[in-house]
């Protein structure tokens, strides 16, 4: 039975109420009274937004693609544009793109990306002098400017996880109106309770509750295709018909949004003649270019990461483990030679580094990658066009693939990763996952973390976390309090204190393993949840 309306509206006011910034707060109690007795639209929606002008008119075909300026190919835009900008981070913006966007002084624009660009870099240009109306988006990343504007309702944002952004536009591309996906469900993607645009006194703009359909016994939900006026990408090498060559991480979302768009404007650190490219080199083929300019616009690194020199004593597995490292060599356990492994940020990158020496596995980075590497060992190795999910630099292995975000996300959902270990906020006794949100504090947006649970039948789900927070509060808890990545997904448990399995079907936790010098009274004191205790418990 769908849940009443009344119930997600309220729920989403309480929710921004606990959003909202801390002096603006009292605010909202006012303000909810008057939006609960507004009219009410339906739960299931017939008719979808759109973003782009529906049938829009193809750009022109003939003449030269080349444009002596992106000033020049710019022209043509206006106030109000959808515009898809392509890029991870920094790694693939179209910088001298977004530089003329900007002197041409556009305004009311919506944008839709991956993240919203950092510092003076990317988006973050446009954001910080007010150009965007809207953005949709996965990840706020670094834009405190962006933050602060969407807690003030001087902006519109629809979060929206990061593999189904991907095959949004894929859809738009390939003239599919609608899919249905197991991300997001469950979770307030779902329902539509986070809010795209609200103030201190007023929710604004809700989300849109999805429609949801069951196939083989599992529930799904609709996702609608993502088109864009026009689409604004950077390639290393262009030739004169539009093929597209890109490195490594840049792939992301440049050609699935040059598709997607009914104009694709290219910026090409190489602009070459026709002929001069192999055709099994070409990653974007020229029908979707519509417009090249050369890239003057420096190149960022995000961030700039070393790896330690070998000789550094601090380098390597350290001899007193930590809490983290203790977390981190127990999860490393849980990978077998030839396993597809994603790993999330923080504590479990660090399970790599205590893999034994046997032991070899393939690292998925959602951005792309197949067969991550470290850290370059030098500042000259690094390659702003090459970076894992956390934006840091890389380096690939032998026998490493790099491709778009719609190949990485297919291989995720698709159940052909063999384990992704991922840290939490709170887990629960259920296998229940909340780990990219803290209302009121902590606001960034989902990623790709909703997507890597998204298959729990297929894709292990390993959580590796300390077992309670900053303020000494269980993380391991009977039911979630914040906002779910997933429902039911998740199958072990790893903290410095223990290791549960997690019953995904009835429900329930096991004790199976408690660290050395720990007991089982010390992990009942400390967890929030009922379990029970296996008969042969182990220490680690």
């Amino acid at each position: 039975m769908a849940r009443p309306r009344s119930a997600i509206l309220s729920a989403s006011v309480q929710l921004s109420h606990r959003w909202a910034v801390p002096h603006a707060r009292r605010q909202y109690s006012v303000a909810t009274a008057a939006i609960a007795s507004a009219r009410l639209t339906p739960y299931l929606r017939r008719s979808y937004r759109c973003y782009a002008t529906e049938a829009a008119a193809k750009a022109a075909r003939g003449g030269s693609k080349v444009f002596k300026s992106a000033d020049e190919a710019v022209a043509d835009l206006k106030d109000g544009d959808v515009v898809l900008s392509a890029g991870f981070g920094l790694c693939g913006v179209a910088e001298t793109l977004i530089q003329a966007i900007h002197k041409k002084g556009l305004k009311d624009l919506t944008a839709v990306s991956n993240n919203a660009g950092s510092g003076d870099h990317g988006l973050a240009l446009l954001t910080r002098d007010g150009r965007l109306s809207r953005i949709i988006l996965s990840y706020l990343g670094s834009n405190k400017e962006l933050e602060k504007q969407y807690l003030t309702g001087k902006i519109a944002v629809e979060l929206c996880p990061q593999g189904t952004l991907a095959e949004r536009l894929r859809a738009a591309g390939a003239g599919i109106p609608a899919f249905y996906t197991a991300t997001g469900g469950k979770t307030f993607v779902e329902t539509g309770e986070i809010p795209v645009r609200f103030t201190p006194e007023a929710i604004l703009e809700k989300g849109n509750p999805k429609e949801t359909r069951i196939f083989n016994g599992k529930s799904y939900i609709m996702e609608t295709a993502l088109p864009g006026d026009v689409a604004i990408l950077r390639a290393w090498k262009v030739d004169e018909a539009g093929n597209c060559v890109f490195k490594y991480t840049t792939k992301t979302y440049a050609g699935l949004m040059a598709k997607a768009a009914r104009i694709a404007i290219v910026e090409a650190e190489n602009i070459v003649p026709i002929g001069s490219i192999d055709p099994d080199s070409v990653n974007l083929p020229g029908i979707f270019i519509d417009r090249i300019v050369p890239a003057t616009a420096a190149k960022h690194f995000e961030v700039l990461k070393i790896a330690p020199p070998k000789e550094d004593p601090t380098s390597g597995k350290p001899s007193t483990l930590d809490a983290r490292n203790r977390i981190a060599r127990r999860a490393a356990k849980e990978l077998r030679d030839g396993y597809y492994v994603n790993l999330g940020v923080g504590i479990p990158t660090l399970a790599a580094s205590y893999l034994p020496e046997n032991t070899k596995v393939w690292l998925q980075s959602e951005n792309g990658i197949l067969g991550m590497g470290g850290y370059p060992a030098t500042e000259e190795e690094a390659d702003p066009d090459l970076i894992n999910a956390g934006k840091e630099t890389v380096t690939l292995l032998p026998g490493a693939a790099t491709f778009d975000s719609a190949e990485s996300f297919g291989m995720i959902r698709g159940g052909h990763v063999d384990v992704s270990i991922l840290g939490a906020f709170q887990v629960s006794a259920s296998g229940d996952l909340a780990n990219y949100m803290i209302p009121g504090r902590v606001f960034k947006g989902m990623g790709g973390a909703m997507d890597l649970v998204s298959n729990p039948e297929q894709t292990k789900i390993v959580v590796a976390t300390e077992h309670v927070d900053k303020k000494g509060r269980s993380k391991i808890v009977q039911d979630c309090k914040l906002p779910l990545t997933g429902k039911g997904v998740v199958s072990t448990i790893i903290t410095d204190l223990a290791v549960f399995q997690v019953d995904r079907t009835k429900g329930g936790l096991t004790l199976t393993e408690v660290a050395e010098g720990v007991d089982v009274e010390t992990v009942k004191a400390k967890t929030d949840a009922e379990f029970a205790v296996a008969d042969d418990l182990k220490t680690f």
